[in-house]
Parts: C-alpha cells; sequence; structure tokens
C-alpha cells in the first residue's frame, strides 16, 4: 500500500485586531486551513467514483482518504493499494480530490446505502446503527490493561506535540499512545473524525491495524460516529478530553470499549469496560 501526498497541514495568515483590557492592537495571526477534499475510490478497471466531500484541514490527504473508506465499511485494509491526487492538468489544486485506488471491485451500493442513512432526517441514530456496528467489527480484545494514573499525563503530551495548534489554536487532534503513555501517532484537523480517519489511515499504510493495544486521545467531545470509527479500527480505550453522547457510550459498551470523557486535570469519568483501568463497574 502507498500514499502519495504525507505532508503537514496548512496554515494561512490573517491580520487581526486584539483588544485586551482596552488596549488595542493590531497584528498578524495563523489560521488553521479548511478546504473540502473529493475522495474518489475505483476497483481494477473501474472508473473512479465519488465516495464523499468533506470539509478538512489540508495535509495528509492520503491518509485521510484510505481512514474514511475503512472506518465507513467501504474497504477492508487489505484492499488498498494505493491513493493518486487528481490529475494536475486538470485541477488548479490537485490536493482536494484523491482517488483511493483497490484491488478488488468497489461495491458501489454501499456508498448508496451509506448516503441514505447519513442525510436521513434523524442522522446516524439508534439500536440498528449500533448492531450494525456490533456486526461489521471484528470483537476487541479483553486487553489491554493500563495504569488509570497515566491517563492525565496524555493530554499535555498530545497538545506538546500539536504543531499547528500551537500555532493556530482551532484543530482537534487525536493522538494514539501505548499503554505506558508514549506517543505514537499524532494527527491533527479542523474535524474530530478527520483527525481520527487521519490516523486510522496512517497505521493501515503501515500495516498496523487492527490497532489492539492502544489507546486514543481525542481532543474534543465523543459522538457515537467516533466511536463507530475506533471500534472499526480494533482501538480498545478511547479517552476525550470532552463529554460523550448517550449514543456514543451505549455504542462503546455494545462492542466492548473502554471509553473514558471528561479527562481534566486528575479527575475522568469511565462509562464503560473499567477493568481495563483496572477498576471494577
Amino acid at each position: 500500500m502507498t500514499a502519495s501526498n504525507d505532508h503537514v497541514a496548512r496554515t494561512a495568515g490573517a491580520t487581526v485586531i486584539t483588544v485586551d483590557n482596552g488596549a488595542v492592537t493590531r497584528r498578524r495571526d495563523n489560521l488553521a486551513g479548511e478546504e473540502p477534499l473529493q475522495i474518489l475510490a475505483a476497483g481494477p478497471d473501474q472508473a473512479p467514483v465519488e465516495v464523499a466531500v468533506t470539509m478538512r484541514t489540508p495535509g495528509h490527504e492520503a491518509d485521510l482518504a484510505i481512514g474514511f473508506l475503512i472506518t465507513e465499511g467501504l474497504a477492508a485494509p487489505n484492499d488498498i493499494d494505493r491513493v493518486t491526487l487528481a490529475d494536475p492538468a486538470t485541477a488548479s489544486r490537485p490536493d482536494d480530490s484523491v482517488v483511493v485506488h483497490l484491488r478488488r471491485a468497489l461495491d458501489v451500493t454501499l456508498i448508496a446505502e451509506r448516503r441514505t442513512v447519513a442525510t436521513a432526517s434523524c442522522g446516524i441514530c439508534g439500536t440498528a446503527s449500533i448492531d450494525d456496528i456490533v456486526r461489521r467489527c471484528e470483537p476487541l480484545p479483553d486487553g489491554p490493561t493500563m495504569d488509570p494514573a497515566i491517563l492525565p499525563q496524555l493530554p499535555g503530551r498530545l497538545r506538546a506535540a500539536q504543531e499547528t495548534f500551537e500555532s493556530t489554536g482551532g484543530l482537534h487532534a487525536s493522538g494514539l499512545f501505548d499503554t505506558i503513555g508514549e506517543l505514537m501517532l499524532l494527527r491533527e484537523d479542523v474535524g474530530r473524525h478527520n483527525a481520527l480517519d487521519k490516523v486510522i489511515g496512517a497505521s493501515a499504510v503501515t500495516n498496523a491495524l487492527p490497532l489492539h493495544g492502544t489507546i486514543l486521545l481525542m481532543s474534543g467531545r465523543v459522538s457515537f460516529e467516533l466511536v463507530q470509527k475506533a471500534a472499526a479500527a480494533g482501538i480498545p480505550i478511547l479517552v476525550a478530553v470532552g463529554a460523550p453522547t448517550d449514543l456514543a457510550v451505549d455504542t462503546a459498551a455494545a462492542v466492548g470499549m473502554t471509553l473514558v470523557g471528561f479527562l481534566r486535570g486528575e479527575r475522568f469519568n469511565v462509562y464503560s469496560r473499567p477493568d481495563r483501568l483496572g477498576l471494577s463497574a
């Protein structure tokens, strides 16, 4: 599997007026980039088909596209052959459109089904969706176990590695840690789901899936979609500095994932599978 456009996120400059206790200053500031990315997929001898258009922070487009196809159930890690950019001769911004080439035929009916669900008036919700995740995902292992005292250290380690956040203050991050709290992989994006897809896509490129021995830390709240994506990648412990939704908690419990939220300083909540942290229910 190859990825052809691994580079850091782009930022842009802007002139801002800052008011601080009545003092007015004018200065240049950095802003996080946000642009649409068209994700297409194609099997052997197939014309590329649009899978999705997502707003994202430019950078790591191949990781994002691979991770999106895997976590949305449109491809397995072994299906991915390579990712190419749009033809520079026909596109003014070639990295705004990528094609994921598969080793097998693309089932276009899955794309239609996904769009039908995602655009329904109630969104993606309910017991039927949770049951679908349980069916699609491989069972998570009982382990790993880790010392819960490590958790409060993770946000600081993640923030220290967030280069683009430090210059813009405007990006979410997904960080993959080992069980002793060492940061293994970091991706940033304006969207939480995109940052996670980039982590999963990068892991797929290095044949690291499933991510059974890892802890995922996310910089914001946790929704159903994020638990679903983490489960698809085999991540057993998901930690967030923000709140989980009720559907996220129900989904984590259904797939056997340890879900931690509201990680603030030395305090955090454990919503499911506390045994991996050496805690009893």
